[in-house]
């Protein structure tokens, strides 16, 4: 594949659920999302995925199973793979994040 320009400002919103809407960009096993978490956002279940992402605004919290670790704006963030975690927004407040994971 060459190289490619991601224009996510005509990239539609994708939004799996209440708290939490992404846009993504997937090619060559990679993947690339932009995503905004609100205080809406409440995962039932413990997260086991990995993850490596900057926070570009805002502030959360992650919660790593009892050890809960505050990211604001400007910082990087690196969840290895099964390492339970549970993203919170404190109410009113939402977080901008970009995010590179596995396809």
């Amino acid at each position: 594949m060459a190289h490619q320009r991601i224009d996510f400002a005509s990239t539609p919103w994708e939004s799996p659920a209440p708290g939490i809407r992404f846009k993504a960009f997937i090619a060559d096993g990679k993947k690339m999302r932009l995503l905004e978490f609100t205080s809406e956002l409440f995962e039932k279940d413990w997260c086991l995925k990995g993850h490596l992402g900057y926070v570009l605004e805002g502030r959360m919290t992650i919660d790593y199973s009892g050890e809960v670790v505050e990211y604001r704006a400007g910082d990087g963030l690196f969840i290895p793979e099964g390492e339970k975690h549970k993203a919170r927004i404190a109410p009113g407040e939402r977080a901008f994040l970009v995010m590179f994971e596995k396809a």
